[in-house]
């Protein structure tokens, strides 16, 4: 069977996220025998400003045939100007709005569009669903295809040309069931093939480094947010909430932001910013750290949770997440905080108690183990594209 999966952007440079997430299944489904993979995506690698950074053209990438494609044109100032007119009433928000709105937000690659429409591909699958690419793709397919949602409640998610993309595609896969319960109270797909299947983890590969030593606080112990540090994702506010903990809680306790960072944020004695890293550093980092925060509030899965889980760290998580709290109801591996008093007492607990992190960091870790492991992923994953293209691709108009 040949799958070809379509992102905006993917390599390892790709940090987290649904991009990162669908090049891993990628990477995955192709030593599976009978599969034979490959990924369109773009040459860029700023999703702000779609900018060519890559070659265009074919390569191999552990075992994916990876075919990029120059974006046409690069996001203009107008995009961020008509996006938060539209964010302000988004229920209300007209077809014509909403295709203008994907044409701006792009990238804009017609010869991805165009390679898609005479592939030879038997199923294609499509990640995150905000992205023209998606939308566009979804369309153009002659093949059947697979929607990867990666769906949070935000804006875009009422448009309706997102609508659209949710009911022409043939099936839907979801990394948790809090993700498909929101995207079935929108749209009527629950007659479509669909499959929650979450996200794989393999072995942390460690540098073998002190995360203390990495980040130059020594034996001082440290919270530690992995992703991008960005307002959207939450950033702003953990880096509020740290600062007035420190006011109200003086002591050695640090916080480490691990990520590219998007986000304005001031020195601070006991922030450490750490810009891209890799992978061990990552590990190294994540292994030393007394807890793991993740703040925000759209997330549809959460690899870095599932990442700190697998070095048995406790994680912390915003309230208003729903995949992410369900996680840890689910596991019993971390608690969650929905203002700054909730914040103190959860921090405060985590600090106090040695006992407590040892606990919440082993049910994490038994909970990736036993629902999060490649292997099984990927033969259900595998099971499931096979009985997608046995059912076919709906009409396509």
């Amino acid at each position: 069977m040949k799958v070809v999966f379509v992102t905006p952007r993917y390599g390892p440079e790709i940090m987290g996220g649904a991009e990162s997430a669908s090049r891993t299944l990628a990477e995955h489904l192709a030593a599976e025998p009978g599969f034979e993979v490959a990924a369109y995506s773009t040459c860029a690698l700023d999703h702000l400003t779609w900018e060519n950074q890559l070659p265009a053209g074919d390569t191999d990438m552990n075992g994916v045939t990876l075919t990029r494609f120059k974006v046409a044109s690069e996001r203009q100032e107008e995009f961020f100007k008509f996006d938060g007119k539209l964010r302000r009433s988004p229920r209300h928000v007209s077809w014509e709005q909403s295709e203008r709105w994907l044409d701006l937000n792009g990238p804009q690659v017609p010869e991805l569009i165009a390679a898609l429409r005479s592939g030879d591909a038997d199923v294609a699958v499509f990640s995150p669903y905000l992205f023209l690419p998606t939308v566009a793709g979804i369309r153009s397919a002659r093949m059947p295809t697979v929607l990867h949602p990666a769906a949070h409640d935000e804006p875009a998610l009422y448009f309706p040309a997102i609508g659209d993309a949710f009911a022409r595609s043939d099936a839907l896969c979801y990394y948790t069931a809090a993700e498909r319960r929101l995207v079935q109270r929108l749209y009527p797909v629950a007659e479509k093939a669909q499959i929650v299947l979450g996200i794989g983890l393999g072995d942390p590969i460690e540098g073998g480094q002190k995360g203390g030593d990495l980040l130059g606080l020594g034996d001082r112990p440290y919270l530690i947010s992995v992703g991008r540090v960005d307002d959207h994702k939450g950033s702003a506010m953990l880096d509020t909430f740290f600062r007035r903990y420190k006011e109200h809680r003086p002591g050695p306790l640090a916080l480490a932001l691990v990520g590219r960072v998007h986000s304005t944020i001031e020195p601070h004695p006991d922030i450490v910013a750490t810009g891209e890293v890799d992978e061990p550093t990552k590990w190294d980092l994540l292994r030393d750290a007394s807890a793991a925060v993740s703040p925000s509030a759209m997330e549809s899965f959460s690899l870095a949770i599932m990442e700190a889980w697998e070095q048995a760290v406790p994680v912390v998580v915003n309230a208003l997440c729903e995949p992410t709290r369900d996680h840890c109801a689910h596991s019993g591996g971390g608690l969650w905080f929905g203002s700054y008093r909730q914040f103190e007492v959860v921090i405060d607990r985590l600090s106090a108690d040695a006992e407590l992190r040892r606990r919440l960091g082993a049910s994490g870790r038994a909970y990736v183990q036993e629902h999060y492991q490649w292997p099984a992923l990927t033969a259900r994953y595998a099971r499931f594209l096979e009985s997608v293209v046995e059912r076919g691709a709906s009409a396509r108009v």
